[in-house]
């Protein structure tokens, strides 16, 4: 069965995300879309754990809440991404397992309501900084649209400075393709050295 490049890389995703949350894990879905990443993320968690997820278009959080239902684990919030910070609850910091991104525009929405630069680095500056130790930070990136390829080139840039200490960066995508195809960024947190007694 063959399979669109953006449809590899959400299997990849979701397969990864599976392999690396548990029950009871605290995770956020960045750009809540229609609703598909949460609600893996949310089976991923379980009723014990929590997904918070973020978007700026009523719609979206519409779309999301229908898909999940009345799942305990998880909560909508109609916001900016770049407000992560201020939105989430003080005691999630350093105890997120992962912060999922999907970049671009809504679909079925409106195509000119997109994610832009600013915002996303915003976002992903906040959001490493509340990602647990081994948690992972994962970002998929959509040249194609309008506006989309000035920000996956941001977007990368971010990922090339983080220092290698910091953790591993892996880049999935699908080359045998003639137009820009979407592309998915995994970094995994690196445990923090114990101090020295």
């Amino acid at each position: 069965m063959w399979l669109s490049p953006l449809k590899l890389i959400t299997h990849w995703v979701h397969d990864g995300l599976r392999s690396h949350l548990r029950p009871g894990d605290w995770v956020v879905d960045a750009t809540l879309g229609n609703g598909h990443d949460a609600a893996s993320l949310a089976q991923c968690v379980g009723p014990s754990g929590h997904v918070w997820g973020f978007d700026v278009q009523a719609a979206a959080l519409d779309s999301a809440r229908a898909r999940l239902g009345d799942h305990p684990a998880f909560e909508a919030i109609h916001a900016d991404h770049a407000r992560l910070a201020e939105q989430l609850p003080e005691e999630a910091r350093r105890r997120l397992r992962a912060v999922v991104f999907n970049l671009g525009y809504l679909p079925g929405g409106d195509h000119r309501v997109t994610t832009t630069p600013d915002s996303t680095l915003k976002a992903l500056a906040a959001a490493i900084e509340w990602l647990a130790d081994g948690g992972v930070l994962c970002c998929t990136c959509y040249p194609g649209h309008q506006g989309g390829e000035s920000e996956c080139h941001a977007v990368l840039d971010w990922f090339d400075s983080l220092p290698s200490h910091r953790g591993a960066l892996t880049r999935i995508e699908s080359p045998n393709t003639s137009a820009p195809s979407p592309f998915c960024l995994w970094f995994e947190l690196h445990s923090s050295p114990t101090p020295a007694h």
